[in-house]
C-alpha cells in the first residue's frame, strides 16, 4: 500500500449514471435531507450491492459501504484506533483551522471528541460519490453528529447540552486508505447549541491560534488545487444537452460573483430547501439571495472559485452534486461581521446539490464560518 498518493482528477466517465451504488440504495429507504429520527439506520444486514474494491478490506461491498462502516466502527463502535488502518499515515486534512499532517493528530482529535461526547453518533445522511479502485474514490459524505457534551471539550468545560450538527467530509481514499480529505464541521451551529457566544468564542480562539491556525499561503492554494482538474470539465470534455459541471459552475458564478437574479429564476426551484451554517435552514430564494447579499455587503470584493464537482445520476432520475468551493475577499463593510475591518480573508466550503430536470430543489452547503469569523478578530487586535 503506497501510503503517499497523488490525487488523480476525475473525468466525466468516473461518474455514476445512477444512483444503484448508493445511500438511498444502500439503506433501503429514500434519503429524507437534514437528518434521521433514532429509529432510521443504517447497515443493511448484506451490506449492499456489490461493486468493485480492488485494494480495499474484504468485508467492505462498495464505496458506500466502506464509508459508512468505517465511520461508524471509528466513532459509535470506538474503535478509534482503526483510524490508524483507514487514513493514511501521509494523510492530508484540510479543516476549518488549515491543514493537518498525517493519521496521528485524527487519532487523537476523535479521542477527544468521543471524550467530550460519551454518547455520540454520527448518522449518515448521504453520500455522492465517483471515481474508482484504479484512481481512488472521491466520496462528500454529509453527516448529522448528535450527542451530549457531558465531558470537557477543546471549547470548555462540559454543557450538559445536547447537539445535532451538520458535517461535511469529502474524500479521496484508495487501497482502503483515505489521504485527502476536506472537511467541514458546523462549528458554529455547535457553539450555539453548546450556549457559546460567537463573538466571544471566536476572538478567545484567534488569540490562542489553534494548530494550523492561521493558515498560511502555500496551505491555501494546496487546499485550493487538491482534487482540482486542470481545467473545469465541461471545457476539457464537451457534451451536448445539459451539462451537471457547466450548470453547477456558472450557477455558483453567477450568483456570488455576478450577482445574477435571474440565476435564481433559471436554476433553482421556486420552493427550493436549504441547509446552511450557524443554523441556517429556508424555503425558496429569497432568503437565500438575503444570505448572499449579507456577504457581499461585507466582502464587497469577493471573488469565489469552483475548485472541484462531481456528481452522480442521469436526466431521467436527476442528479446529486458535490461542489467544493473557494473564495477571497476584504472585510470593508459593516453588517453580519460587525464593523469593517479591512481584513483579507479566505472562505471556503462545500456545497451538494439535489438536481430534479434542471432545477436545484435542495441545497446544503457548510463553509468555514468560525475561521472566517476567528480572521476578522485576529485583525482587530
Amino acid at each position: 500500500m503506497n501510503q503517499s498518493q497523488i490525487c488523480t482528477p476525475l473525468g466525466r466517465s468516473h461518474m455514476p449514471s445512477g444512483f444503484e451504488v448508493s445511500l438511498d440504495r444502500y439503506i433501503g429507504r429514500p434519503v429524507i435531507g437534514a437528518g434521521f429520527s433514532e429509529g432510521e439506520r443504517r447497515i443493511p444486514a448484506d451490506f449492499g450491492p456489490l461493486q468493485p474494491m480492488r485494494g480495499f478490506e474484504p468485508t467492505y461491498r462498495n464505496i458506500i459501504d466502506y464509508i459508512v462502516r468505517i465511520t461508524y466502527r471509528i466513532w459509535e463502535d470506538r474503535d478509534v484506533e482503526y483510524i490508524g488502518e483507514t487514513y493514511s499515515s501521509q494523510s492530508k486534512v484540510y479543516d476549518d483551522y488549515g491543514l493537518q499532517l498525517g493519521n496521528q493528530k485524527i487519532i487523537a482529535d476523535t479521542h477527544h471528541t468521543t471524550g467530550a461526547f460519551s454518547n455520540i453518533r454520527l448518522i449518515a445522511d448521504d453520500v455522492v460519490w465517483a471515481g474508482n479502485d484504479e484512481i481512488g474514490y472521491h466520496t462528500s459524505h454529509r453527516t448529522i453528529i448528535r450527542g451530549t457534551n457531558d465531558g470537557d471539550s477543546k471549547y470548555g468545560p462540559a454543557t450538559g447540552r445536547d447537539v445535532d450538527v451538520l458535517v461535511i467530509a469529502n474524500c479521496v481514499s484508495l487501497d482502503n486508505v483515505i489521504f485527502l480529505e476536506h472537511v467541514l464541521y458546523n462549528n458554529s451551529a455547535l457553539l450555539l447549541q453548546l450556549g457559546h457566544d460567537l463573538d466571544d468564542m471566536a476572538d478567545k480562539m484567534a488569540k490562542s491560534s489553534p494548530a494550523g491556525w492561521p493558515r498560511d499561503g502555500q496551505t491555501w492554494s494546496d487546499l485550493r488545487s487538491a482534487a482540482s482538474p486542470e481545467k473545469p470539465l465541461f471545457r476539457l470534455e464537451p457534451v451536448d444537452g445539459f451539462d451537471v459541471d457547466r450548470f453547477a459552475r456558472e450557477t455558483m458564478s453567477s450568483i456570488w460573483n455576478d450577482r445574477s437574479q435571474e440565476a435564481y429564476r433559471s436554476a433553482y426551484a421556486s420552493d427550493f430547501q436549504y441547509h446552511g451554517p450557524t443554523e441556517r435552514s429556508f424555503e425558496g430564494s429569497a432568503a437565500h439571495r438575503d444570505l448572499v447579499a449579507s456577504l457581499r455587503r461585507a466582502f464587497p470584493d469577493l471573488e469565489l472559485q469552483v475548485d472541484e464537482v462531481y456528481w452522480m445520476g442521469n436526466p431521467g432520475e436527476g442528479y446529486m452534486t458535490s461542489e467544493r468551493w473557494s473564495a477571497t475577499g476584504t472585510h470593508k463593510g459593516s453588517g453580519i461581521y460587525g464593523e469593517p475591518t479591512g481584513a483579507r480573508v479566505q472562505i471556503w466550503g462545500i456545497t451538494q446539490h439535489r438536481i430534479i430536470e434542471g432545477k436545484i430543489v435542495c441545497e446544503w452547503m457548510l463553509f468555514n464560518e468560525l475561521d472566517l469569523m476567528m480572521q476578522i478578530a485576529a485583525a482587530r487586535m
